[in-house]
């Protein structure tokens, strides 16, 4: 058996590329490229004289099982994108999987992509986060974004500069123009530049300069505070016995206050809202007493939340 490895490639700067990339890249049997002559420049910088095939959205379904019974017979391939990590936002999850299945060893190189420096150089918090790519552009866009809407999580979004500025401006409609943004654009390249502010101070100043190179969108996810007043408002705690506060409860060691699921309307609710609520109630410094949130018995349909997110109520 062969093997695949997926090779990172500068997203800017040619020095960003690792020295066992490039040994890789030298050494592959073959060298799968998402665009021949955008890699061609890319190997003629590092005297990589290795043999270039296309593969890329278009031919990947058709070419891969070639490329594994080629792995089959010991041959060593190398995967590159365009720019960054392949398979993220590029072709590669499909083959990387084929490979996989046929028991073949798929190792993938640390190295370049555009979200990481990104979300780390925003200001906005990056000890969790969401990878969510391009939007779709037309078809289920707004049902996508709505579905985002309760999302606690800072968001990443791939976005051309054809398409900023409308974007933006759905983002403010949607989660509301006083939302925290970062725009990246050009990563690690000589015009490399982070705007940030308010979604409506940083489609001001896209209205005003014209948006160019590639962005990354880097949105803060909503307040947990304002998410626990919705709750509250939404009447899904349980409350005290003795007061109209939700009631503190425990369970499994656990410190929290408890959805209720005895409420129809709440079993009836938006879980993506619920599964919100679970991923803030994870977070290190909630743990440590502002609030956990948790969900009762109400039958079985409530242990698939507790099952999924039952390590986020650990005390």
């Amino acid at each position: 058996m062969g093997t695949l490895y997926i090779v990172p490639t500068q997203v800017g700067n040619m020095e960003d590329m690792t020295m066992r990339a490039i040994r890789i890249l030298k050494e592959a049997d073959l060298v799968l490229a998402e665009d021949t002559r955008t890699s061609s420049v890319l190997l003629k910088h590092f005297d990589i004289r290795n043999r270039l095939v296309a593969h890329h959205k278009f031919n990947e379904h058709g070419t891969s099982s070639a490329i594994v019974e080629r792995l089959k017979g010991g041959e060593t391939i190398a995967l590159i994108s365009d720019a960054g990590t392949p398979g993220i936002s590029d072709p590669g999850f499909y083959l990387a999987r084929e490979a996989a299945k046929a028991g073949i060893t798929v190792q993938t190189l640390p190295g370049p992509t555009a979200c990481i420096p990104a979300i780390v150089s925003s200001g906005l918090p990056c000890d969790r986060f969401c990878f969510e790519g391009f939007i779709p552009q037309k078809k289920g866009r707004q049902t996508y974004l709505e579905s985002l809407k309760d999302e606690v999580r800072t968001m990443i979004f791939y976005e051309s500069p054809y398409r900023v500025v409308k974007t933006l401006q759905q983002f403010a409609e949607v989660f509301g123009d006083d939302r925290q943004v970062s725009c990246c654009r050009e990563i690690s390249k000589l015009h490399e530049e982070s705007v940030r502010g308010t979604l409506a101070e940083v489609i001001a100043h896209f209205e005003e300069t014209e948006p160019r190179g590639e962005f990354v969108i880097v949105l803060a996810g909503k307040d947990p505070k304002q998410l626990k007043e919705e709750m509250k408002e939404k009447k899904m705690f349980v409350l005290d016995s003795t007061t109209d506060e939700p009631g503190i409860g425990t369970w499994w060691g656990g410190t929290g206050i408890f959805v209720d699921f005895t409420k129809e309307e709440n079993r009836k609710g938006d879980l993506r809202f619920l599964y919100s609520c679970a991923r803030f109630a994870s977070r290190p410094q909630v743990l440590r007493g502002l609030l956990t949130v948790c969900v009762m018995s109400a039958g079985d349909y409530p242990f698939m939340l507790l099952a999924v997110y039952g390590a986020s109520c650990r005390a």
